[in-house]
């Protein structure tokens, strides 16, 4: 277990290790939080809320798997996240929301000041939860908006709905990874993704597993890579019909392309270290370029 993090899993949860629990979250001694599938009562839920409420130091709460299993248990959290500060990551993946529940979820949403990832896979979502959903997804930057976004297993989602979210991530200027494996989208729903990712400046991950894709999706997202410049980094697409040769293909424009923006981000830490280097002179640069990776990694991985 990790310093400043509590991690339970599948356990029922007595009165005693609520009250430590809500202890070291008021001490501000907790950044991780995790109850994934753990059985608590309604009474110790909300005392879990108002902890989480006060926190100045919790940066990841994990409900999961059925923790925030009705609609009061949403009210709740929603009341603590109005007044907390500090969560930038919100885990509820399996939890049965609903478009209801979401909706009273998501005017805390909305207003969070640092919420960045957020996970709503697997919580029965329609369309009308989808909307909301593009509300948190900011087209200017003029306020902080979502930078992970995971909606995987939510089939009640039509084509219409996924369609609204293309045209929000197509806008989105923050949006890095989205996450919408095992959901019934088929080409049609694909052809808008493949512009939506044309058109962004962010979106770097894209997980479509097991989303019903044939060679038809395979072919438009293959010529969006090869065709548009995109930040894209990573696109997975396993569980479908889709060939191994066309997976191959993209797989390796992607790499290519990573391989192209990591050797201009050299260049320029390379000029920015050295600006008296002779841009005609290739043996000189190279030299150079290697001398400033070290640099250039440390502050990826400082990041």
């Amino acid at each position: 277990m990790l310093p400043g993090s509590i991690q339970i899993s599948g356990e029922t949860l007595s009165g005693a290790e609520i009250r430590d629990i809500c202890e070291s979250l008021r001490e501000n001694s907790v950044r991780l939080l995790s109850l994934r599938g753990c059985q608590l009562s309604e009474r110790d839920f909300g005392h879990v809320c108002r902890g989480a409420a006060e926190s100045r130091s919790l940066a990841q709460l994990n409900l999961n798997l059925g923790i925030v299993s009705n609609i009061n248990r949403v009210k709740q959290l929603a009341e603590a996240l109005k007044t907390n500060r500090s969560v930038q990551s919100l885990f509820l993946h399996g939890s049965p929301l609903t478009d209801a529940g979401l909706a009273l979820l998501n005017p805390a949403l909305s207003i969070h000041p640092s919420l960045v990832a957020l996970d709503l896979g697997d919580c029965m979502l329609g369309d009308e939860g989808i909307n909301l959903i593009c509300g948190l997804l900011p087209p200017d930057g003029a306020k902080s908006g979502l930078k992970e976004l995971t909606l995987s297993a939510n089939p009640g989602v039509t084509s219409k709905g996924w369609g609204r979210l293309a045209i929000a991530v197509a806008h989105s200027s923050q949006l890095r990874v989205l996450n919408l494996d095992y959901n019934p989208l088929g080409d049609q729903v694909a052809g808008m993704l493949a512009v939506a990712v044309a058109s962004s400046r962010t979106l770097e991950v894209l997980d479509l597993e097991g989303t019903g894709l044939t060679n038809q999706s395979a072919q438009t997202l293959l010529d969006m890579v090869e065709n548009y410049p995109t930040a894209l980094r990573t696109l997975i697409l396993a569980e479908n019909n889709i060939s191994p040769e066309l997976q191959q293909q993209i797989s390796d424009l992607l790499s290519e392309g990573e391989e192209e923006e990591e050797m201009e981000a050299r260049e320029v830490t390379a000029r920015e270290k050295n600006p008296w280097i002779c841009q005609n002179n290739p043996s000189s640069q190279m030299v150079l370029m290697t001398s400033g990776l070290g640099d250039s990694l440390l502050a990826e991985t400082e990041m």
